[in-house]
């Protein structure tokens, strides 16, 4: 059973997601949150497999909320709802931690699709699109007078050169296929390259890892 905590300051925004949970076999509503500090509180009691998460809420916002649930450690997952594609919160809410993000439009399949793949570790934005929201937006943290320094993250030197190799083209937002191509190795051979970068460099899922060769500045935004 995948547990799910709504966090939305529209009540009837919850009313459709909650009426989509309780009609979804093997998904269960936990709880709802009207703001940002609630959904802290009641991912901290209930500890749900997945939070979506508005991010416009008044008070504390989803974004705040999803890096004190992130931060706490736990095994929940955090699903940004956001108005628009490619927008500065989507990208906020990635780099806060969350797992991926969904249009709040998007068709009750989808929506259910995400969840399933956020609870069990994948990720919901492919790392293409997350590539490009980070590029959309590198204004925000970076300038072109104080770029990124390569190879100054402590989490780089465990990398065999290989592994250093696979997360530069994670970064780039290759698929594994792509990986496996380039690289000359076989697929099953690139996905535990993946799991092995994930784990020695504490990323949740793929997303967190092209944020971190971003930041680490393997890989530098495109003109």
């Amino acid at each position: 059973m995948t547990t799910v905590l709504i966090a939305d300051d529209q009540s009837l925004q919850r009313l459709g997601f909650r009426m989509l949970l309780q009609g979804t076999p093997g998904m269960e509503c936990v709880g709802e949150a009207g703001h940002g500090a609630e959904a802290v509180r009641i991912a901290a009691e209930l500890r749900p497999d997945v939070v979506l998460m508005d991010v416009r809420m008044p008070g504390m916002d989803g974004i705040e909320a999803t890096r004190r649930i992130v931060a706490a450690g736990g095994r929940t997952r955090v699903l940004i709802l956001t108005t628009f594609d490619l927008d500065e919160y989507a990208y906020e809410g990635l780099r806060a931690g969350a797992s991926g993000f969904l249009l709040k439009d998007a068709r009750p399949e989808e929506v259910v699709a995400g969840i399933h793949a956020v609870a069990t570790g994948d990720a919901v934005v492919a790392p293409r699109l997350t590539r490009r929201l980070l590029d959309a937006h590198a204004h925000r943290v970076l300038s072109p007078a104080s770029p990124a320094e390569p190879h100054t993250d402590p989490r780089l030197r465990t990398l065999s050169e290989r592994e250093h190799e696979v997360l530069v083209a994670i970064g780039k937002g290759w698929t594994n296929a792509e990986i496996a191509e380039r690289l000359v190795l076989t697929e099953s051979t690139v996905k535990k390259h993946v799991g092995r970068v994930l784990a020695k460099i504490g990323a949740r899922d793929r997303i967190q890892a092209v944020i971190m060769a971003y930041d680490a500045g393997l890989v530098t935004p495109r003109s």
